[in-house]
């Protein structure tokens, strides 16, 4: 498109044994271009891979070891969330249940399986988000209209609130105690835990009776809140400070997205990809400072990269500000940006 700036950075790709359909960095400052990728399998046989990037010799190596059996394909995946590394090696996914699992040199082992739902044996998880200022909770987001809280020191649930009216599709830590998801009934909703009984509605699809399905807060900058509506080619930019109304909407996708990710640390830039085979870098923070700015219709990305194929998932290195991880179809790329 036609302003847009086209990025050709070093590229490095990574190719599975599988359509990838989820994927995670970790933080440990001994592993921190370490990264863990899950498998879209239309049976109980999928896998989660763990890939070590060497960025000085630019190559890519794996432990046939160290790959997990996952029943159904991976929703989300993250690894314990604390750069140090005297910490446990733990890495979370979800699914039909929330798995954590302990990495040793040599293999994965099973740690916990916890099910938060009290009726049925389990109910699809559709996201969670580990919170990195209190590594004991995890928050996670169900088909059954919940939104869930597990005390991952005691293995045990510690909240769980009906959420929305309809399946909770995404789920985001916005600061202590402190939450927001989005649902099938169009909304983003904002908890805080002291208070169980109320939440606010800080956004509602224009789009009658079209689900958001996901949702980002940012942590650099916790005033920005990112949705993404379904079979949407926009990006919805909240300000809590000012509910009901976007700040910003990025509409320069000629697809619907498919993920976003904040850059860490100060928050400034959003990467999103779709089903236009581009991920697409934005300075957000910039451009809502900007005394002129009229809600994103004229604002364009800094950088374009555009993949051989419908990009499904981001995730800006949470680590090294200037490396993002993009996948579609079996096919793992590092940008260096």
């Amino acid at each position: 498109m036609q302003g847009d700036v086209e990025i050709k950075p070093g590229v490095h790709t990574y190719v599975a044994q599988w359509p990838i359909c989820a994927l995670a960095w970790s933080l440990r400052r001994d592993k921190n271009h370490r990264l863990a990728v899950g498998s879209y399998i239309e049976d109980l046989m999928n896998k989660v891979e763990l890939v070590h990037f060497n960025p000085e010799t630019l190559n890519y190596s794996s432990d046939p070891n160290l790959v997990l059996d996952h029943p159904y394909a991976p929703t989300n995946i993250m690894f314990f969330p604390s750069e140090d590394d005297a910490n446990p090696d733990i890495i979370a996914t979800s699914g039909d249940y929330l798995r954590l699992w302990e990495i040793q040199d040599d293999r994965i082992e099973l740690k916990s399986l916890l099910s938060g739902n009290k009726v049925r044996d389990n109910s699809a998880i559709t996201s969670f988000d580990w919170a990195e200022f209190d590594t004991r909770r995890v928050a996670a987001s169900s088909v059954d209209a919940t939104c869930t809280i597990w005390d991952i020191e005691r293995e045990a649930l510690d909240t769980q609130l009906v959420a929305h009216d309809k399946e909770v599709y995404d789920i985001s830590w916005g600061g202590f105690n402190v939450f927001a998801s989005v649902s099938g009934d169009g909304s983003v909703r904002v908890f805080d835990l002291r208070d169980k009984e109320r939440s606010t509605i800080i956004f509602e699809n224009p789009v009658q009776y079209c689900p958001l399905l996901r949702l980002e807060w940012n942590k650099g900058d916790p005033r920005f809140i990112a949705t993404v509506g379904m079979d949407s080619n926009k990006v919805v930019i909240m300000d809590i400070r000012q509910p009901t109304t976007p700040v910003m909407e990025l509409n320069k996708h000629k697809g619907s997205v498919n993920a976003i990710s904040w850059s860490p640390h100060m928050g400034r830039q959003l990467c999103s990809g779709g089903d236009d085979s581009r991920a697409l870098i934005w300075d957000v923070v910039g451009t809502v400072l900007q005394p002129k700015n009229n809600g994103g219709d004229d604002v364009r990305p800094d950088l374009c990269y555009e993949s051989a194929a419908e990009i499904n998932q981001v995730r800006w290195s949470p680590a090294q500000m200037d490396w993002i991880a993009l996948a579609f179809m079996n096919k793992l790329q590092l940008l260096k940006v």
